[in-house]
């Protein structure tokens, strides 16, 4: 019993000599560790760029011109006829275009969120037109003991030239990506057209008419201030020092006179200081 606590002890020494005079492994140092970067990318600061985009504008008319049609026909014989609430037609329009325009904005960040503030710009030629026209004889004669066939033609157009988007972004850092989502205001600077032409014509019997005056009303507006707001979703891509580049989908909504929805996906190009 005592030659082998006397062999164990023995063996122990030499081991304990054999590593001390062993080099130090990077496993037993941290060499693994430190040899991976713990470094975040720095998206913090100011920052602009330039971006091109393609879209799509869906414009609902339905309604638009109600209003005009109802002043235009007050305390005339053929509203007995209930022309202002006739459905004129006036529907959907889709269309698409192109734009070009920019970005400048500011990113705070806290490890790897980041949160900021931007305004994007984007001038393009967005919008539709749409037309309508519905004809009605009286089937008996009216309060002046006359018989009408009214043909009312109605048109709205709007032409958007500018779109204007103010955001707040919420984004994460992962490697040289950052993708965030965004929500906030939009301004546009539109034409906005609308128009109506009430045709009358009387007859005592039904068979030989006569043409009145035709009544007529136009609303034109140009570079009219619309509002509404936005929301999408992109990516920003670090490509070297402070240059990156961009990919985004937008959605912008404006609720006037028209209601208008825009759809772009884009793409820029960007500078952070």
């Amino acid at each position: 019993m005592r030659g082998l606590l006397l062999a164990a002890a023995m063996l122990g020494t030499v081991s304990a000599a054999h590593a001390a005079d062993m080099p130090d492994l990077p496993v037993l140092r941290g060499g693994f560790t430190d040899g991976l970067s713990s470094e975040r990318p720095n998206w913090q600061g100011y920052y602009v760029g330039g971006q091109a985009g393609y879209g799509s504008s869906d414009e609902s008319f339905s309604g638009t011109n109600a209003n005009m049609l109802a002043a235009l026909l007050d305390h005339n014989v053929i509203q007995q006829m209930q022309v202002s609430q006739w459905n004129l037609g006036l529907g959907k329009q889709s269309s698409r275009a192109t734009g070009y325009g920019g970005f400048v904005g500011y990113n705070a960040q806290w490890e790897d969120v980041v949160y900021g503030l931007e305004m994007s710009y984007l001038h393009g030629s967005y919008g539709g037109t749409s037309n309508a026209f519905k004809e009605l004889v009286s089937g008996t004669t009216l309060s002046d003991g006359a018989f009408h066939d009214v043909a009312v033609t109605s048109s709205a157009s709007i032409a958007i030239s500018d779109l204007a988007t103010f955001r707040g972004r919420a984004a994460y850092a992962w490697g040289c990506f950052l993708p965030y989502l965004f929500g906030g205001f939009a301004l546009g600077k539109a034409d906005i057209s609308r128009t109506v032409v009430v045709n009358d014509a009387v007859s005592a019997n039904g068979t030989s008419w006569t043409q009145l005056q035709p009544l007529s009303a136009n609303d034109t507006q140009h570079n009219h201030m619309i509002y509404g707001y936005t929301a999408g979703l992109g990516m920003d891509v670090n490509l070297v020092g402070g240059l990156f580049m961009r990919a985004e989908w937008e959605y912008i909504r404006f609720t006037s006179q028209v209601d208008t929805s825009i759809n772009t996906v884009r793409a820029g190009l960007g500078y952070k200081f």
